[in-house]
């Protein structure tokens, strides 16, 4: 008993610089984006702005524009959760298998065509820029999690599978006990993917007065303002990579142990 005790002990201790070293990435990126933001906010206070470029960067403004920014990928992510798992789990299960492929060539379309065109052509059937910004970005952004779902799901071993029927569960008690927790890692991905389009296209709603931290963009192009069309693109790549940042995290967190 102490030779297993001593074994297992061992095998505690040999894991703990492991499982520091899969953090250490994560801890080092988020050090350098909050030094970015640091760095940014003590540009902000020296810089010799101008009036203009006073008024739209100050720090009232930005944080609104975040908000605005924040609530255009929060609407966008759900809407895409919602749609794209469950579809994607239907379209694994046999009845609906020959269903897949027509299913993602339509979830294509949205990447395949240009994000400007289709916000733009989307603002023209509704009227309201939010909800036209929010039809956009589902559309742009619906496919890489319902790939990865389906690609999670099939990727599990059918030898998995089979032992949990063969112990009595039902196929939705399989889906959830085994092909689920086992596609997490890949789905996921998916997710973290989806969510970095989602504050990168996001950007893309200020040209139908959805809001968002695009506004810094376009106010930068329209009065030939650099500074401020720099710092709208700073804030929104910022953004994107602390999105993928928290995404990573969770990643490592929810991934099965042993995978």
């Amino acid at each position: 008993m102490s030779e297993v005790a001593t074994a297992a002990a061992s095998t505690g201790e040999a894991t703990q610089p492991s499982r520091l070293r899969a953090w250490r990435p994560l801890i080092v990126q988020i050090a350098v984006l909050v030094g970015i933001l640091v760095a940014f906010a003590i540009w902000l206070a020296v810089a010799p702005l101008s009036a203009t470029e006073r008024n739209t960067l100050n720090p009232g403004t930005l944080l609104e524009l975040t908000g605005q920014h924040l609530g255009l990928t929060f609407v966008g992510a759900v809407l895409v959760l919602v749609i794209a798992i469950p579809l994607g789990v239907l379209l694994t299960r046999k009845p609906f298998r020959g269903a897949a492929g027509p299913i993602l060539a339509v979830a294509n379309f949205g990447q395949a065509a240009p994000a400007v065109g289709l916000i733009v052509l989307l603002a023209a059937l509704v009227p309201d820029g939010f909800q036209a910004s929010i039809i956009a970005l589902v559309l742009y952004a619906v496919l890489p999690v319902l790939r990865n779902t389906m690609i999670g799901i099939r990727g599990v071993d059918e030898r998995l599978v089979e032992a949990g029927r063969g112990m009595g569960m039902t196929s939705f008690m399989v889906l959830l006990r085994v092909e689920l927790p086992l596609a997490v890692p890949v789905m996921l991905s998916g997710v973290r993917t989806a969510l970095v389009l989602l504050v990168g296209t996001a950007a893309l709603a200020a040209f139908v007065n959805g809001g968002g931290l695009g506004l810094l963009i376009t106010t930068g192009i329209n009065l030939y303002l650099f500074t401020v069309l720099i710092a709208g693109a700073l804030l929104i790549a910022v953004l994107a990579l602390i999105v993928d940042w928290l995404g990573r995290v969770v990643e490592h967190v929810a991934r099965p142990k042993g995978l």
